[in-house]
C-alpha cells in the first residue's frame, strides 16, 4: 500500500516538474502533501533505493520554495504546521523554517515547539534540550512525534544515554520501516557501545543489518559496529559477531572483518585479530580466499609473538605493497623491521674493565703506555669502549634487575664488575619475548588507526 501511494505521488510530482509551468507546480500542492511525498522518498532511500536520491533533492527544492511562499493562513492548518517542522528535521533549510514560523498563526504551545526545533537546527543543543524537556513525543501525532523522539534521543545521547535509548525506541515504534527508524537504530548502536551494553549492541546491530544494510548511511553504522566489536570484545562472543555478519553480502562482510582485524591488531587483541583476518581471508564457508594482502598483513601482526618468526617473515615478504594503503604500508614496514630485529643475533657485551688505582708511579707508566698506543691510560680506555645498541642496553638493564624487583646497581660504584653467568635456555627465551613485546608495543603505539 505504501509503495503504491509513493508511486502515485512520485508520478504526480514528476508530471508537474515536466510541465512548462513547473515553476508554479508546487503552488498547487499543500505543504503537508509535499512533505509527505518527501518522507516517502526518504523511506525508499533508507531501505536501499539509491535511485530515489535525485528525486529527494528535487522534492527538497520544491518544498522549500512552497514554504517560503506560504503565508500565515497556510499554517492555520495543523497539518501544514507539523509538515513545516518535519521538513526542518528531514534535512530542510533552517532559514526557511525560521522565516515561516515567524509568519505562522499557531497557538503558543506549537510556537514553543517550533522554536525548540529551530534551536536544534541552528546548533543550540542546550536551548533545544531545555525547550523539549516537557514534551512527550508519544503524545503527539505520529508523524511529528517520531521525529521529535529522534531529535531528543540524539540530543541526550551524551548526557543521558539511558533516556536517549528509550526515546530512540519510541521513534522506532512511531515510525517503523522508515528513515526515522534507520537513524534511530544507527544511533542506538553507537550509544550501546559507549554504555558498554553488549546485549543492546548486538540486538540493534542485528536489526540494522536485517533492515537497512543498503542504506546510504550504512557506512556510519559500520564505523560504530567495528568500534563496538573492539570495545566489547570481552563481552560479545566471536560467534555472535559471526551471526551478525552472516546476514551481510560477501563483500561487505569482508570489509567489516578487515577493519576489525586491523583495529584489533593495533590494539594488541591478537585472538580477535586472528579471527577477523581468517574470516576476511576464507569467508564464512571456510574456503580458501583470494589472498587479500590486508588480511595477510593483519594476521601476521596478530601472530608476531606466537608463530615461527621465519613463517611470519615469509608471509610478510609475500605481501604486495602496491595493493596496500599508505597507512598499511607503514604497518608492513614496522612489522618487517620487528621481525628482523627479533631474529637478529644479540649484541656482544663489551668486556668488563677493572679500575686501576692511580699512583704517582703508575702515572709515569701510563705515559709510556700512551706513547706506545696513542691512548691515555685508564680513563681514556674506558671512554673508548663501543656503546651498546639501545635495545641491547634495555635488555642488559632488565637482566641487571634482581628477580625480587630490586633496583640495578648504581653506575657510580667502583667495585669490579663480575662477568655475567650465561643464562639458561628458559631465561633467554623469556628475555627474547620481553624484547619482542616491547618492540611490538612501540610499533603499534605509533601506528595510524
Amino acid at each position: 500500500m505504501r509503495r503504491a501511494v509513493t508511486c502515485r505521488l512520485a508520478g504526480l510530482l514528476l508530471l508537474a516538474v515536466g510541465q512548462p509551468s513547473a515553476g508554479h507546480a508546487e503552488d498547487a500542492l499543500q505543504p503537508y502533501q509535499l512533505v509527505r511525498s518527501l518522507q516517502l522518498i526518504q523511506d525508499r532511500i533508507a531501505t536501499g533505493d539509491h535511485a530515489a536520491m535525485p528525486m529527494q533533492a528535487r522534492l527538497l527544492e520544491m518544498t522549500d520554495a512552497r514554504l517560503r511562499a506560504a503565508d500565515g493562513m497556510d499554517f492555520k492548518d495543523p497539518r501544514n504546521f507539523r509538515a513545516l517542522l518535519v521538513y526542518g528535521m528531514s534535512g530542510g533549510n533552517p532559514v526557511t523554517v525560521e522565516a515561516a514560523v515567524s509568519r505562522a498563526m499557531a497557538d503558543p504551545h506549537d510556537l514553543a515547539l517550533a522554536r525548540a526545533v529551530i534551536d536544534y537546527l541552528n546548533g543550540r543543543p542546550g536551548a533545544a534540550i531545555e525547550a523539549l524537556k516537557p514534551i512527550d513525543p508519544m503524545a503527539l501525532p505520529a508523524d511529528l512525534g517520531a521525529f521529535l523522539a529522534l531529535v531528543k534521543g540524539s540530543l541526550l545521547a551524551v548526557g543521558q544515554p539511558a533516556q536517549a535509548l528509550v526515546l530512540l525506541d519510541e521513534a522506532r515504534l512511531l515510525s517503523p520501516g522508515t528513515l526515522v527508524e534507520e537513524a534511530a537504530l544507527r544511533r542506538s548502536v553507537a550509544i550501546a557501545v559507549a554504555q558498554r551494553d553488549a546485549a543492546r549492541f548486538a540486538l540493534a546491530s542485528t536489526q540494522y543489518v536485517e533492515r537497512y544494510l543498503y542504506s546510504p548511511y550504512a557506512s556510519q553504522f559500520a564505523d560504530s559496529f567495528v568500534s563496538g566489536v573492539i570495545a566489547l570484545h570481552m563481552s560479545i562472543s566471536q560467534d555472535k559477531v559471526a551471526d551478525i555478519t552472516a546476514m551481510m553480502d560477501r563483500e561487505r562482510e569482508k570489509v567489516i572483518y578487515l577493519r576489525i582485524a586491523r583495529r584489533a591488531a593495533i590494539d594488541g587483541l591478537n585472538d580477535l585479530s586472528a579471527f577477523a583476518s581468517a574470516r576476511a581471508e576464507k569467508g564464512r564457508d571456510g574456503t580458501a580466499g583470494d589472498g587479500d594482502p590486508r588480511a595477510l598483513l593483519y594476521s601476521s601482526l596478530s601472530t608476531l609473538t606466537s608463530a615461527s618468526m621465519a613463517d611470519v617473515r615469509a608471509t610478510l615478504g609475500r605481501i604486495d605493497r602496491g595493493s596496500l594503503s599508505d597507512r598499511d604500508r607503514a604497518l608492513l614496514d614496522a612489522a618487517q623491521a620487528i621481525a628482523g630485529e627479533v631474529v637478529a643475533p644479540p649484541a656482544v657485551a663489551a668486556p668488563a674493565v677493572t679500575p686501576v688505582a692511580v699512583t704517582p708511579a703508575s702515572v709515569s707508566t701510563g705515559d709510556a703506555a700512551a706513547d706506545a698506543s696513542g691512548l691515555p691510560p685508564v680513563e681514556g680506555a674506558i671512554a673508548e669502549q663501543p656503546a651498546a645498541a639501545p635495545e641491547a642496553q634495555a635488555v642488559a638493564m632488565q637482566a641487571a634487575i634482581p628477580a625480587a624487583g630490586g633496583r640495578p646497581p648504581s653506575t657510580a660504584t667502583t667495585a669490579p664488575v663480575a662477568a655475567a653467568e650465561p643464562a639458561d635456555e628458559t631465561d633467554a627465551a623469556m628475555a627474547r619475548t620481553r624484547r619482542q613485546l616491547d618492540l611490538i608495543d612501540q610499533m603499534l603505539g605509533a601506528a595510524p588507526r
